[in-house]
């Protein structure tokens, strides 16, 4: 009887780490470096989305500048396509200039 209970015992616990022990350890590795990769792709998103990229981005300093300049790019094509006259886009183009934001000094 003890017999049969020792054999039962040992086939339900072994005893060491077995061939498998490695299994555990990488799949939680993998788990662990997916959500730092999701987290970094979702961040990314969420600031594109918000308009901070550094100084260079969307939100940056200089984007109230890009976007007057783009402005006034938009205002001369349609000047040069002729669906303005030059008096209406001087004055538009005056109006553009004397909104536009001076950038930071210093």
């Amino acid at each position: 009887m003890s017999t049969a209970l020792t054999l039962a015992a040992a086939a339900t616990h072994p005893v060491g780490w077995g061939a498998g022990f490695w299994i555990v350890p990488a799949i939680f590795w993998l788990l662990i470096i997916a959500l730092v990769v999701t987290l970094i792709l979702t961040r990314r998103r969420r600031w594109r989305h918000a308009g901070w990229g550094g100084p260079w981005g969307p939100g940056g300093p200089w984007a109230s500048a890009q976007a007057a300049a783009s402005a006034e790019s938009v205002l001369a094509e349609r000047f040069a396509r002729g669906d303005i006259e030059e008096v209406e886009y001087r004055a538009r183009l005056e109006v553009l200039r004397s909104q536009r934001p001076q950038p930071p000094q210093g």
